[in-house]
């Protein structure tokens, strides 16, 4: 696989990972898919072995994500998970939460 498809905490020690509304396939999309990120298997243990922290955020009523998608996330990361039911894609202008995570993780 060409190295620049690599997804970053992959291959990268990082100290910490913030995801909102996290997907792991292309989802039939033809622009993702040309993409090439979802091209190869996710490294799940790596990013667990170089990431100290991983928490995502995902609601159960987002329109163009399936939960199951974001829960395979949360899942594979063994993340922090915060699900919400009533928060669609979550791109509220406000998002006190995330300040939140940030903050402690800091």
């Amino acid at each position: 696989m060409d190295s620049l498809r690599k997804r970053y905490a992959e291959t990268h020690k990082v100290y910490g990972i913030i995801l909102v509304s996290g997907y792991t396939s292309d989802l039939g999309d033809a622009t993702e898919k040309e993409s090439g990120y979802f091209d190869s298997p996710w490294e799940w243990e790596k990013m667990k072995h170089i990431c100290a922290h991983g928490i995502q955020f995902g609601s159960t009523d987002d329109p163009f994500l399936p939960w199951d998608e974001q829960q395979e996330v949360a899942d594979g990361l063994q993340a922090e998970l915060h699900k919400f039911t009533d928060r669609g894609h979550v791109q509220d202008e406000k998002f006190p939460e995330r300040v939140d995570m940030i903050t402690i993780l800091l």
